[in-house]
C-alpha cells in the first residue's frame, strides 16, 4: 500500500540481539533458546526455550506502556477469571537497546483463526465474565499505575467515521463487491456523532490477535496488554461483534451485566475499525490468513 504506516518500526530486535540482552540482564536464561515468534504494531515477541515470551518495544510509543503494564497487570490477578501473562522479568534500557522490556511465563494457546461459529459461541459466558471482572477494577488505582484516559477519544464516533472511511478507501481492492458494500451501507448509516462517556479500566485492544484458545476452540488466555487504559466499555464490548455470532450475543451481554444501545453501537463500530485496520497491515505484511480472518470479524460484527 505504500508509504509510511503507523505499524512501522523505529527499531528492531533480532534473534541474536534478544538473546544477549536477555542473557546479559537474566543470566540464568542465557543457556535458552531464543526464537522470534512475530510482532504487532508497538512490540516483538520472543519465546525463550518454552518456558518464556519477551516482548521488545519497537516504536517510542509502546515505552510507556510496557513500563505500565509491569506495574499494572501485577495487580489484577483478584480480578481476572481468564488466564493472562503476569510479567516475571523486568528487562531495562540500555546503550544497546533504547527500551525496557518484560518477560513472562508462555501461555499455550492458538489465534482464533478459522473456528466455526459454533465454537465461537461457546466462549461467550467466559468472556462475558472476564470483561465484567476487569471493567470492575478500581480506575484511580488504574491511573495511578500510568494508565491513559481516554486517550483514543473512543467516544467521538464522527471522527472514527471518517477514518473508517479513509481506511476502506485503502482496501477495497481486496475485498468483494458484496464485503464493500456491506460496509459502504454500515458507515452511511452512521448518524450519532458521539456517545456520552463512561470510565472503567479496559484491555483497549480485544481482538483475535490477542487472545488464544485451547485444543477445542475455547478461550483460554487474553495476551498483549500494552493498550490497558481508562475509557469507554464499548472499546472491550466490540468482542461480542466481531468475535461471537449473532446468536451468542443475547447470553454474552446477559452475563457481562447488560450494555445500553448507545454501547452497543459504539461496540459494533470499533469491531469494525479495528479488523480494518488490522487487515491494512495483513496486506501490508502479504498475511493471507491475518486478512481472511479480519474480513471474516467485519462481516460477522455486521451480521444480525
Amino acid at each position: 500500500m505504500g508509504g509510511t504506516n503507523v505499524w512501522d518500526a523505529e527499531w528492531e530486535v533480532n534473534e541474536e540481539q534478544a538473546r544477549t540482552l536477555i542473557g546479559r540482564q537474566f543470566p540464568q536464561l542465557s543457556s535458552k533458546q531464543v526464537k522470534r515468534l512475530g510482532w504487532g504494531w508497538d512490540n516483538t515477541v520472543f519465546l525463550i526455550g518454552d518456558e518464556y515470551v519477551f516482548r521488545f518495544p519497537r516504536r517510542t510509543i509502546a515505552v510507556g506502556s510496557i513500563r505500565m503494564e509491569g506495574k499494572l497487570l501485577p495487580k489484577l490477578e483478584a480480578y481476572i477469571t481468564i488466564p493472562y501473562p503476569k510479567p516475571l522479568f523486568y528487562g531495562e534500557a540500555s546503550d544497546e537497546y533504547p527500551a525496557p522490556f518484560l518477560g513472562y511465563a508462555y501461555m499455550p494457546g492458538d489465534f482464533p483463526i478459522g473456528l466455526t461459529e459454533e465454537r465461537r459461541a461457546l466462549s461467550a459466558e467466559a468472556l462475558a465474565k472476564f470483561l465484567r471482572r476487569l471493567h470492575e477494577f478500581p480506575v484511580q488505582a488504574a491511573l495511578k499505575c500510568g494508565v491513559q484516559q481516554d486517550h483514543r477519544n473512543l467516544t467521538d464516533i464522527a471522527s472514527r467515521k471518517v477514518k473508517l472511511e479513509g481506511f476502506l478507501s485503502k482496501v477495497v481492492e481486496h475485498l468483494s463487491p458484496e464485503e464493500s458494500g456491506v460496509i459502504e451501507a454500515y458507515i452511511s448509516r452512521l448518524q450519532k456523532d458521539r456517545v456520552e462517556p463512561v470510565n472503567v479500566l479496559l484491555h483497549g485492544d480485544l481482538h483475535f490477535k490477542n487472545m488464544l484458545v485451547n485444543e477445542n476452540g475455547i478461550v483460554s488466555g487474553i495476551i498483549d496488554w500494552g493498550d490497558l487504559s481508562v475509557g469507554h466499555p464499548a472499546c472491550d464490548l466490540s468482542v461480542a461483534y466481531s468475535f461471537f455470532p449473532p446468536y451468542a450475543r443475547g447470553v454474552f451481554f446477559e452475563t457481562y451485566g447488560g450494555a445500553d444501545e448507545e454501547t452497543k453501537l459504539l461496540a459494533r463500530l470499533i469491531a469494525v475499525y479495528i479488523p480494518i485496520l488490522i487487515l491494512m497491515q495483513a496486506v501490508d505484511d502479504g498475511n493471507e490468513d491475518i486478512a481472511a480472518e479480519a474480513k471474516s470479524n467485519i462481516m460477522r460484527a455486521l451480521s444480525d
